[in-house]
């Protein structure tokens, strides 16, 4: 896709969110639309990870939980204005997820999950028991003020208003990854993931980029965290759970990773079999469960892989090509 075409794609983007925040009447179909975009955020920057470094995080709602905690402690204790608590949360919790990488990322396959699961849970449990801090198992509300960034906070958080402002989120942040994969931190971080050993041959610290992947990756979440926050001025515990990363694992899953707009459509499908499958199944989670196994086993690149396939023109087949070269000759021989 070249420049331009990301550019007109990026604005058509924005101008549809615009429109479906005006057009869409319904307070509850917004709500479910803000969910869903701020989901597609978070499996945004778990696909991300998975993409690009080829590693999978069990424990990634540590960076959206923590978000939301960051912004609540500080509005709470009016420490700084609400503008430096967003950004302090996520440029904060990028810096520490660097750190925390230089360590994790060494650690390949199935325990470098484990560990990302670990540190998640630890997240969880801290914030479960310091009552006294973070309000314990009840959660916290946050004091929002009335303008954030010269925006008025109950303009933001009406559906409509926090619509426009988490679809912007998402396409200019997928945008902006778009430009980044493309450039020279693009093509070393895939021939990291594709192959290490070659890669720390002829040259390449592998570390680094992984451990840059991962902070950019958490960078991601916790602006979805932030956006969530803002969303229902309320945050949990439960933001922290581990069963939060693994519902954006499965977004991930069902959309694919092979472009970056597979995770939003694999939030947006989760949603809809939420709100669809909800309404007539009580364990609606055991039929999509069955829905994730069809794909993993009949589309294993996702949803989004799938339909780049069945839009690419199909190829002759080789024997079909022969079989016309050969019988071109015989004709032309006659």
């Amino acid at each position: 896709m070249s420049n331009l075409r990301l550019l007109l794609t990026t604005a058509a983007a924005l101008a549809l969110g615009v429109a479906a925040a005006l057009l869409i009447g319904s307070s509850t179909v917004l709500s479910l639309l803000n969910q869903a975009v701020i989901y597609a955020l978070f499996a945004l920057g778990v696909g991300l990870l998975l993409k690009q470094n080829g590693m999978v995080s069990f424990g990634h709602a540590l960076y959206f939980g923590s978000a939301g905690y960051v912004v609540a402690i500080l509005l709470q204790a009016k420490a700084v204005p609400a503008e430096a608590a967003v950004l302090i949360a996520v440029l904060g919790l990028t810096a520490l997820a660097f750190l925390i990488g230089l360590v994790m990322v060494r650690v390949p396959g199935v325990a470098f999950g484990m560990l990302t699961l670990a540190v998640g849970q630890m997240a969880y449990l801290t914030a479960s028991r310091s009552r006294g801090v973070t309000g314990g198992a009840d959660g916290m509300t946050i004091e929002w003020p009335n303008t954030l960034f010269g925006l008025s906070i109950s303009a933001l958080t009406k559906p409509s208003g926090m619509l426009i402002l988490a679809w912007s989120v998402l396409v200019l942040g997928s945008a902006a990854l778009t430009l980044l994969l493309r450039s020279r931190f693009g093509a070393i971080t895939e021939a990291v993931r594709d192959n290490e050993e070659r890669a720390r041959f002829i040259g390449i610290r592998t570390v680094l980029p992984r451990a840059a992947v991962y902070a950019l990756s958490a960078a991601i979440t916790a602006s979805s965290g932030v956006l969530a926050a803002l969303n229902t001025g309320f945050v949990s515990p439960e933001t922290l759970h581990w069963s939060l990363s693994g519902v954006a694992l499965m977004m991930v899953v069902v959309g694919g990773t092979k472009v970056l707009w597979g995770p939003a459509l694999g939030a947006a499908v989760y949603f809809l079999a939420k709100d669809v499958l909800g309404d007539h199944a009580q364990h609606w989670m055991a039929i999509f469960g069955i829905a994730l196994i069809v794909v993993i086993v009949y589309a294993p690149e996702g949803l989004s892989g799938l339909i780049q396939r069945l839009l690419q023109p199909r190829k002759p087949k080789p024997s079909a090509l022969v079989s016309g070269i050969y019988g071109g000759r015989v004709r032309r021989s006659h």
